[in-house]
């Protein structure tokens, strides 16, 4: 393999298991949201969120009721919304500093980021999840504080995370050939168009029977099996 220099991971069911997203954040989320806008709203920050929602949806003269409806509808769709992700990140930061929860991290994940910050690698995270949710997910999981180990994250608003050109940006954000990168997933259409790019790729199922019989990437059953 070419020198790797960087790593670029995904999040949920790469670094944390599905259904913390799923069985955590999200229902605490949509539990919430109606009332935090409600509370919020005049917040220029929440303001500018909204509007980009009711944008997206093509909602020319949309009260805050229809807005809370359509946002709820988008959770229960699990709709890659950049407004969507933006306000479930303001919510959960509440969740996370109340210690309502913390962030699941498989077992391995942080020793291993470690050891390869520790070798000189710089570590970056893309997700759907806003960069302030990834910051927090990474700042309260179970492991501990997480966030020194990362140079940077990316979400969608770099672009959606099955177009190559989204990797492609990345790789000039970074400073880096692709050819040096290694981007972690657990979903091939991710990868595939990261190998678009040029990038290296790493397949994460963590689930031994599932793995196919001719895998398109590597494939890794968890962070210590993969080599560089």
């Amino acid at each position: 393999m070419t020198e790797i220099r960087a790593i670029v991971t995904d999040i949920e069911g790469t670094t944390s298991s599905i259904s913390f997203v799923r069985d955590v954040l999200f229902p605490y989320a949509r539990k919430r949201l109606p009332a935090f806008i409600e509370t919020h709203g005049d917040q220029p920050d929440v303001q500018h969120w909204l509007h980009e929602a009711a944008r997206e949806a093509g909602l020319v003269e949309a009260s805050r009721q229809d807005i809370i409806e359509l946002l709820l509808q988008w959770i229960d769709q699990d709709r890659k919304s950049t407004a969507l992700k933006a306000l479930q990140g303001m919510i959960w930061k509440d969740g996370y500093e109340a210690g309502d929860y913390r962030a699941h991290m498989y077992p391995e994940v942080a020793a291993r980021l470690r050891d390869w910050r520790a070798d000189g690698l710089r570590l970056y995270v893309y997700s759907s999840g806003s960069v302030p949710a990834q910051q927090l997910l990474f700042r309260h999981s179970e492991a501990g504080d997480l966030t020194p180990l990362f140079a940077g994250y990316f979400d969608t608003e770099t672009g959606p995370k099955r177009e190559t050109e989204s990797y492609r940006r990345i790789a000039e954000a970074i400073g880096e050939q692709a050819a040096h990168i290694l981007f972690l997933s657990d979903i091939v259409e991710e990868l595939d168009a990261a190998r678009a790019a040029g990038f290296h790729t790493g397949w994460l199922i963590r689930e031994p029977l599932a793995w196919p019989d001719a895998p398109r990437h590597p494939v890794h059953r968890d962070f210590n099996a993969i080599t560089l």
